[in-house]
């Protein structure tokens, strides 16, 4: 048998992941109110989080569910994602079917648990084991995605979201690497600026070790796609002033784009053309202005900006809007024709 990507036999979802290694950019509000923008337009979303401190869970969920849900993990009804690759990480059967719970409408959730820092210091031997052609290795890399598929056919989603944590580690690596698509979310200020700019050579990096990996992969073994592309980057945490980006922010704006384009959409077209585009203009998905305690309440409620309880029906509506854009160029970009066209 020939070899061939998880891709040939996973659920035709499309996986994406808001990702940068820099923390408090955002990412888990700005995946759920995209999230929100897609279920709105009619599609249907799955929530990953993949994140061991579960944020998006948190986000989501009542603080004494996720305790409850946390504490059963490892028995048999366990919901979280640790409870389905455990019997992978532990070597001992299958991976085990969960049923995600729909937080919102047409968003369903599988659940974040600690527990996966346990399986990212195992995934540093788990890619080891891969470049030596073990068995065990490529079934603890693609672990998640065997879930992920399982999950994403019974409900039938559209969009696949992982939510992750800001860092370059091992379970990072290999969610990435089963993501069609990244973008990246991009605060105004220099620490961002400068994070971009090693964002894209650790992603080049995991890409080319995968390519060495799937040549190693014995015949019939399946695989990560291991080809995420740069979508683009969602400008954010900015203040507008007389209808334009306030001058304090404005500088960033014209780094941003330049970092962007220098060293994540240039660095990945030396692997493949295809991994970004060329064009300045394609690597700006969106921009979210700070909506200051907007999203503080959001978070509070569990819910997208759109519906909150407080905040000024203005600021809601400014949000909506911005989001139903993103999630647009989303669709078009990853050509799924909406459902309103």
């Amino acid at each position: 048998m020939a070899r061939k990507s998880l891709r040939d036999s996973r659920h035709p979802s499309i996986r994406l992941a808001l990702y940068n290694h820099k923390g408090g950019v955002g990412k888990t509000t700005l995946t759920v109110n995209i999230a929100s923008a897609l279920a709105d337009i009619g599609k249907r979303v799955l929530l990953v989080d993949a994140d061991p401190q579960c944020n998006l869970t948190s986000y989501l969920v009542e603080p004494g569910v996720v305790d409850d849900w946390l504490d059963n993990s490892d028995s048999e009804t366990g919901v979280t994602i640790w409870s389905s690759i455990k019997p992978i990480a532990e070597s001992t059967g299958e991976v085990r079917e969960v049923k995600p719970p729909e937080r919102l409408k047409n968003i369903f959730l599988i659940p974040g648990d600690i527990r996966l820092s346990e399986f990212e210091q195992d995934l540093q031997l788990i890619w080891t084991e891969c470049l030596q052609r073990k068995m065990r290795g490529f079934r603890g890399a693609s672990a998640i995605s065997e879930v992920v598929n399982i999950v994403a056919t019974q409900i039938k989603a559209d969009f696949v979201f992982y939510d992750v944590g800001p860092n370059i580690g091992a379970l990072n690596r290999v969610v990435l690497l089963d993501c069609d698509y990244f973008i990246v979310p991009a605060a105004c200020d220099l620490f961002s600026t400068r994070a971009l700019s090693t964002l894209g050579h650790s992603l080049s990096s995991w890409i080319k070790d995968w390519q060495v990996i799937s040549q190693l992969a014995p015949d019939g073994m399946m695989l990560l796609p291991g080809r995420p592309k740069f979508m683009g980057y969602i400008l954010q945490k900015f203040r507008m002033y007389g209808g334009a980006i306030s001058g304090s922010f404005a500088p960033y704006v014209a780094k941003l784009e330049k970092t962007a384009n220098s060293e994540i959409a240039t660095v990945l077209r030396r692997i493949d053309k295809d991994l970004a585009s060329a064009s300045f203009s394609q690597n700006k998905l969106g921009q979210v202005k700070d909506f200051g305690g907007l999203a503080t309440l959001a978070q509070e409620q569990g819910q997208p900006f759109a519906l909150v309880n407080g905040g000024t029906q203005a600021q809601k509506t400014e949000a909506k809007a911005e989001f139903e854009r993103i999630a647009k160029h989303i669709i078009q970009r990853t050509e799924i024709i909406p459902t309103d066209s």
